[in-house]
């Protein structure tokens, strides 16, 4: 377990790093949504190499899914194309933070209610305590 705390650890770095940099690259090149692009284009090739080297026949399955699940690829597409269009003019710590905050709340009602399969996990007053908490930090990091 604390290999998976060091890994979302990296990956939660890495979430500014990858706002900033996309935004650069959409000022540098005068489109965002072309940064956009150019961003998936390298995530897709690293996600199926990963893929074909982890687990090649779990390709195979994907028919069979519920096709709600393929939503998740609208939302990353989303983000990835607010972020890299508002981060130059809101600042990248604004946004991220912002974006935080949508991450509590929704990550507290997906586990409260066990929605997509996640293990529910009730929200309790010190849950929601914690929450608000994370929330007022946000909230004054970017009022100084």
């Amino acid at each position: 377990m604390p290999h998976h705390i060091i890994i979302m650890l990296a990956a939660g770095i890495g979430v500014p790093v990858l706002a900033a940099l996309n935004a650069a690259l959409g000022r540098q090149i005068g489109s965002p949504a072309v940064a956009a692009a150019v961003l998936f284009i390298v995530a897709f090739a690293v996600a199926a190499g990963t893929a074909v080297a982890t687990n090649p026949s779990a390709a195979a399955k994907l028919a069979g899914a519920p096709r709600h699940l393929f939503l998740a690829g609208v939302l990353v597409a989303f983000y990835v194309l607010s972020i890299t269009w508002i981060a130059p003019t809101m600042g990248v710590g604004n946004a991220v933070f912002v974006v935080l905050l949508g991450q509590l709340i929704s990550a507290a009602a997906i586990d409260h209610f066990g929605l997509f399969t996640a293990q529910a996990s009730p929200l309790t007053l010190t849950r929601a305590a914690g929450i608000a908490l994370m929330a007022a930090g946000v909230f004054v990091t970017q009022k100084v």
